[in-house]
């Protein structure tokens, strides 16, 4: 790794790259703004197209269940139809439109589980004994409209952050008989040669077999700079050349390929991934026993089978139904507006809960790119002296550590030179002359003495990578170039500790000597050199320890530890398709700040949700002992559950509020 560049690969370079033979090195300038940019605004148009929906459900949930309290219960319309329609009829109706859940409650019982649909569908069995079908059709009808929040809010956010990125490539450019042909990747066979053209995605995985080309493969690999690929060197699939053409021999494609191994293990986690207990299914595990033994002694001391019913239906309301969903549908809509995706209720509830942090390093805790962090002269020139002739002799290089030598340059102040008879060394460097001198830059292997200096050593056992300069083929210093570290993540790491994550630990596929450098900065334990196995191990081990996990990842080797994690949170703006889509949460700008302010709206919907609940079943504490004596009709006892109803929409409109606490 002699040069090299801390881009993600997760957005095509710019489409005005040239198609060039692979023996022909491609330079020019940067112009990568565009590219740039558009991650930003597709962010925009999904955080806002996402947020619109979800806002809209929450306000159709609300007017629904006014019009139930309204003019079903307060105006009479229940009684009118429990007079006026046959019980038949409305017995068929409950039944056929309650199956589906009636049959998942069954299939929880055999399991010896209570749900808080195993609540609800006691209060319809009772409802539908005495006769009042509407009472019923009510619970079942809000039943499917917790549900169907449930999965309006998953799908919404898994459409649009699935229009944030491209998937893989679908083709591959094949060699056969001496001709390029492009075919789909499902018939690309092992051994076959791929041509990978200057800024194409890499389809296969394989070894190169001729041309060179700077490969960004830290999505894959984890590394935080691109390799300098050539003959013999590995390449992965969904990998991109960014400069330069390549010839790969096949090794692998479609599912064989490393891309195609995270993709088995992102579904085998998914798979295995325990499930999330939610707040009114615990609550309805203790509270469903007790309530049937109110009402056994009810019937027992009073023989009232009116009286005994209508403590079931008082019990067992639809407001269990909605205490959960409604502040979910608020919550997620609130937290799209602020950059939020959230794919369901129960990310939320795992979110509130959790105590471990794991954390990826390139593009997740660094910017993604290389910055100049060291200038070395080794003879009489200034500091300034040497980054004018480097940044001279880069002007017009399209290597991604170029811009980086640019960018110091112009922060310094520095005008740049005109290099004359410009010269790119595949795989070494490039080569001009600078005011009258023979610049050469490129890495340890343009000079291996360099090595030899103290100071770049130093820089070395760093992890920082280096570019030594020569003048007329002698040493004259050395740049230093890294991987820099998010301006906010120090204060979001503070914050998150003191949210009650109190493990924070770095897991990486690059170096270790860089991920020391960085975990040290951070003062964080770190696992270094990891592969995509490795990082879901880590995960499974602190959750065998009874730990609940939150995992924040970008590239295609964190999506598995993602999907694993009981909450796996995506950079959206900047991470790579598989990630987002493995992840439950995705940031869809990259600002560290919204990690805690994720958490925090984790808990303040907890809290709400608790507070729904709590307040149904005290209130209904009271509707039950009325019930149980005897001085509570079955249809003022439906009426009655308009006030639970109207107190957890006014709680949950709450949520709706953006704080930061």
């Amino acid at each position: 790794m002699d040069r090299s560049t801390g881009q993600k690969a997760t957005t095509a370079p710019p489409e005005r790259n040239q198609e060039l033979p692979v023996d022909i090195p491609v330079t020019g300038a940067c112009g990568c703004d565009d590219a740039c940019a558009a991650p930003a605004a597709s962010a925009s148009v999904g955080r806002f197209g996402f947020a619109r929906p979800v806002l809209t459900l929450f306000g159709l949930v609300v007017g629904l269940v006014l019009l139930v309290v309204v003019v079903g219960e307060w105006l009479g319309f229940f009684e009118q139809l429990t007079d006026k329609v046959p019980f038949v009829l409305g017995l068929a109706l409950v039944l056929a439109g309650g199956f589906p859940i009636f049959k998942n409650v069954a299939r929880a019982a055999w399991r010896r589980k209570v749900t808080s649909h195993t609540l609800m569908t006691v209060g319809v069995t009772a409802a539908l004994v005495v006769g009042e079908w509407p009472v019923a059709a009510v619970v079942v009808l809000f039943m499917h409209t917790a549900n169907y929040t449930e999965r309006f809010t998953t799908e919404r956010a898994r459409k649009a952050v699935r229009e944030l990125a491209a998937m893989a490539p679908t083709t591959a450019r094949v060699v056969r008989d001496g001709t390029e042909t492009e075919i789909p990747i499902e018939q690309v066979r092992a051994g076959e040669t791929v041509i990978v053209r200057p800024g194409e995605q890499i389809p296969v995985d394989g070894t190169v077999a001729a041309g060179a080309a700077t490969v960004d493969q830290a999505a894959i690999t984890g590394e935080s700079m691109p390799v300098e690929a050539g003959p013999g060197t590995s390449v992965y699939a969904a990998s991109f050349a960014r400069l330069g053409s390549l010839r790969v021999q096949v090794t692998g494609a479609g599912s064989d390929t490393t891309f195609g191994r995270v993709i088995a293990l992102v579904e085998q986690a998914e798979t295995h991934r325990a499930p999330v207990q939610r707040i009114a299914d615990r609550f309805s595990a203790w509270y469903l026993p007790v309530v049937v033994a109110i009402a056994a002694l009810t019937f027992v001391f009073s023989g009232d089978t009116l009286a005994t019913a209508a403590v079931l239906v008082v019990a067992c309301s639809c407001s269990f139904a909605m205490a959960t969903p409604v502040a979910v549908l608020a919550s997620v809509g609130a937290a799209a507006g602020q950059g939020l995706l959230i794919k369901g209720g129960r990310y939320l509830e795992a979110l509130a809960k959790a105590d471990v942090l794991l954390i990826d390093k390139t593009g997740t805790l660094t910017l993604g790119r290389p910055q100049i962090t060291d200038t070395v002269t080794l003879d009489s020139r200034t500091e300034d002296e040497l980054l004018h002739l480097v940044a001279s002799a880069e002007r017009y290089s399209e290597h991604p550590l170029a811009q980086a030598v640019r960018t110091a340059a112009t922060e310094r102040g520095l005008a740049l030179g005109e290099p004359e008879d410009f010269e790119a060394l595949p795989g070494r460097g490039v080569r001009a002359t600078v005011n009258g001198s023979r610049i050469a830059v490129g890495g340890l292997r343009l000079d291996p003495d360099a090595e030899t200096h103290p100071q770049v050593r130093t820089l070395a056992e760093q992890g920082k990578t280096l570019l030594t300069v020569t003048a007329d083929d002698k040493l004259i210093g050395v740049l230093a170039a890294a991987d820099t570290l998010r301006p906010e993540i120090p204060a979001a790491l503070a914050e998150l500790q003191r949210l009650g994550l109190a493990r924070v630990e770095l897991l990486t596929g690059d170096h270790r000597a860089t991920a020391a450098a960085l975990a040290d900065e951070l003062g964080i334990p770190f696992r270094a050199g990891l592969l995509p196995e490795d990082k879901i191990t880590a995960v499974r081990e602190y959750q065998a320890a009874g730990h609940r996990v939150v995992m924040v990842g970008d590239g295609v080797n964190d999506a598995p530890a993602l999907a694993q994690a009981d909450v796996g949170i995506a950079m959206g703006a900047a991470g790579s398709d598989i990630a987002i889509e493995a992840a439950h949460i995705a940031l869809m700008r990259d600002d560290w700040t919204l990690v805690p302010q994720a958490v925090r709206i984790a808990r303040r919907t907890a809290r709400a949700i608790r507070l729904n609940i709590g307040f149904t079943a005290a209130y209904n504490a009271i509707g039950l002992s009325a019930a149980a004596f005897g001085i509570l009709p079955m249809m003022l006892a439906a009426a009655a559950q308009s006030v639970p109803d109207l107190g957890i929409l006014a709680n949950s409109a709450r949520l709706l509020r953006t704080r930061n606490s």
